[in-house]
């Protein structure tokens, strides 16, 4: 009998992705979320090996940031008896093109406490571009010894789309009262949708100075000036007070993505300064600068 073997074809080597992040997944750093979406970038800006590793690293870190969206999201726990929650809260955002996926709450900007009877929380969610906003998801995992929540509102600040939306809701997430539900679909109300210019982002540079006592610990803001008399609003460079010690150190250079009204081609002028205060506030600027992004590499 002839035997023969049959060797199956050999596979070709497929490229790799490379997903970086170079950004912290705590509850107290950064935006304090703990889940982030990575998008792959080009082979090339994976230098390994490279002298230039760790500013190779930030730029990837910076590389993300630019094709992100920032929401504001504000959340209103209603004035009702027990209306507050110790449960843990999740929220999906739905778009036109994709969604976010589901992200926990858990850092508000506003209150240590959160979702008590009556207050408003503020959060910050990251994501790819999901294009127009069409509904949320939002509920709770019911666990904690308070687990019913009455949700009356969220809104929705999306800078890149220049809009800001209401998600009515005015009801219990609670197993015991309404429907038993402890999670819902909401959609925003027309009449409540504020629009406005979209943002853009800025890719925004500054050099500290190479000379005794130059570097900061102060709250570094600025604010860009185009023609006509447009200028953006004042935005802080740092998320918090830990940003705050790691940057604008004597010789350094660090970068920033932000998100900031579209002040055109043509930037006229800046203003950028700190708001003082603290141990080592003094600050020494040797320059900055800016970049304006715009979409599809344009």
């Amino acid at each position: 009998r002839l035997l023969t073997s049959r060797r199956a074809p050999r596979e070709q080597p497929v490229a790799p992705y490379y997903f970086p992040c170079q950004r912290w997944l705590a509850v107290e750093e950064d935006d304090g979320q703990i889940v982030r979406e990575l998008v792959p970038v080009d082979e090339a800006f994976v230098k390994k090996d490279s002298e230039n590793d760790g500013q190779s690293l930030a730029t990837l870190g910076l590389e993300q940031k630019a094709k992100s969206t920032t929401y504001t999201v504000k959340v209103k726990t209603g004035d009702k008896k027990n209306a507050g929650t110790d449960a843990n809260i999740f929220i999906t955002l739905y778009g036109s093109k994709d969604d976010t996926g589901i992200v926990s709450l858990k850092s508000s900007k506003i209150n240590k406490n959160k979702f008590e009877r009556g207050k408003i929380d503020e959060f910050t969610v990251e994501s790819v571009d999901i294009g127009d906003l069409k509904k949320i998801k939002i509920g709770h995992d019911n666990k904690g010894n308070s687990t019913g929540w009455f949700l009356e509102w969220v809104e929705i600040d999306a800078p890149s789309l220049g809009q800001c939306l209401r998600f009515p809701c005015g009801r219990w997430l609670d197993k015991s009262e309404d429907d038993g539900a402890i999670e819902r679909i909401i959609f925003p109300a027309e009449l409540q949708t504020r629009e406005y210019i979209p943002f853009v982002p800025y890719e925004i540079t500054v050099y500290t100075s190479d000379i005794f006592g130059a570097g900061t610990d102060a709250d570094v803001f600025i604010v860009l000036y185009g023609s006509d008399g447009i200028c953006t609003q004042q935005k802080s460079l740092c998320l918090n007070k830990r940003e705050q010690r790691m940057y604008f150190e004597r010789n350094s250079v660090n970068q920033f993505i932000v998100e900031l009204e579209d002040v055109g081609d043509i930037i006229e002028k800046i203003r950028i300064g700190h708001k003082g205060g603290g141990l080592n506030s003094g600050w020494h600027l040797d320059r900055v600068a800016i970049r304006r992004l715009l979409p599809n590499g344009k």
